[in-house]
C-alpha cells in the first residue's frame, strides 16, 4: 500500500534542550544537529532524505532558529528550498509538535522525526509507511527488536520489554489524522508531570502499566491498550532494518554512523 505522492507532511525536530550538549560541545558547533557526519550536518542528511521522498509534500523543520542553520553552509540550502519551511519551538516537543499540526488540513496524514537520526533511508520510510497504512490506525510508531539488533550490533540501546521480546524506538511516527492529536495532548501532560510518578500512573492506568511492568502484555497489545485508553487506535510497526533504532547522542553513535555510512557507500 503505497502512499500517494506528495500526501504527507514531514515534522523534524531539531531542537535542543538548554544547556550545553555533549556531542555539539564535542566537535565544536553549535547545535547537535549540525554535527558533521561522514562531511555533512546530520540535519542535512535527515533533510535531503525526507524531501527526496516522493509521498512526502512537505518537510517543517521545528525548534531550531533557521539563521542558526542557514550559516552553516551544510545547510544553507534549507533556507531556500521549495518544500522545506520552519517553526519555532514551543516549550515542550509534544507542544512544538501540536502547534505543527493541523496545517494545511488537519486530517493530512504526519510523519514525525528527529534531528539526531542521520541513518534514516528512504526503504525505512517505504516500510513504516507502508505498513502504518496497512495496520489503519490513527497512530503508528516505529519500533525495532533486540534481537533483530544482536544480530549485527553489540552496542548499548535502551530497550522496552515486552512479554515476548524488548524493542527499542526508532524516532519514526505517524499521525494518520486528527485524532492523533489526542495522544500528543496526551504527551504533553505526561511532559509536565514527568517527575510525579502517580499522575503518570494515573494517567495510563495502573492495569496497563501492570501488565507492562509485569511482562503480561506484548508490545502491540500494550500500544492497543494505551490507545485504547486514549480513545484512538494505536500500533507498533517493528522494521525489518534494526539500523533504523539507531541515533546519535553520544561520541560512540557518531563513530558507528560513520562506519556504517562508509560501509553503505563502498557496497
Amino acid at each position: 500500500m503505497i502512499a500517494p505522492a506528495g500526501s504527507v507532511h514531514a515534522l523534524l525536530l531539531a531542537g535542543q534542550r538548554p544547556g550545553p550538549d555533549a556531542l555539539a560541545d564535542h566537535f565544536h558547533v553549535p547545535l547537535k544537529v549540525l554535527v558533521p557526519l561522514a562531511g555533512e550536518p546530520m540535519l542535512s542528511r535527515i533533510a535531503r532524505t525526507l524531501v527526496g521522498h516522493p509521498a512526502i509534500g512537505r518537510v517543517t523543520i521545528l525548534g531550531a532558529d533557521a539563521a542558526v542553520l542557514g550559516a552553516d553552509p551544510g545547510c544553507a540550502w534549507l533556507t531556500g528550498h521549495p518544500k522545506v519551511t520552519f517553526a519555532a519551538g514551543a516549550s515542550t516537543i509534544s507542544q512544538t509538535v501540536l502547534d505543527a499540526m493541523g496545517t494545511p488540513t488537519p486530517d493530512q496524514p504526519v510523519l514525525v522525526t528527529t534531528g539526531d537520526h542521520p541513518l534514516l533511508t528512504r526503504a525505512m520510510i517505504d516500510e513504516f509507511l507502508d505498513r502504518a497504512r496497512a495496520a489503519g490506525t490513527d497512530l503508528a510508531v516505529a519500533m525495532v527488536e533486540e534481537r533483530l539488533y544482536r544480530t549485527r550490533f553489540d552496542g548499548r540501546r535502551t530497550w522496552i520489554r515486552f512479554r515476548a521480546g524488548a524493542y527499542s524506538g526508532a524516532n519514526l511516527f505517524l499521525l494518520s489524522n486528527a485524532r492523533a492529536r489526542i495522544a500528543i495532548a496526551f504527551w504533553r501532560e505526561i511532559e509536565a508531570h514527568r517527575k510525579k510518578g502517580g499522575k503518570i500512573v494515573a494517567a495510563f492506568g495502573p492495569l496497563l502499566l501492570a501488565g507492562v511492568g509485569l511482562r503480561l502484555l506484548s508490545l502491540k497489545q500494550a500500544l492497543r491498550l494505551a490507545g485504547k485508553r486514549l480513545g484512538l487506535t494505536a500500533t507498533a510497526v517493528e522494521l525489518s532494518d534494526p539500523v533504523a533504532c539507531i541515533d546519535v547522542d553520544k561520541v560512540e553513535d557518531h563513530a558507528l554512523a560513520t562506519r556504517l555510512i562508509a560501509e553503505a557507500q563502498h557496497g
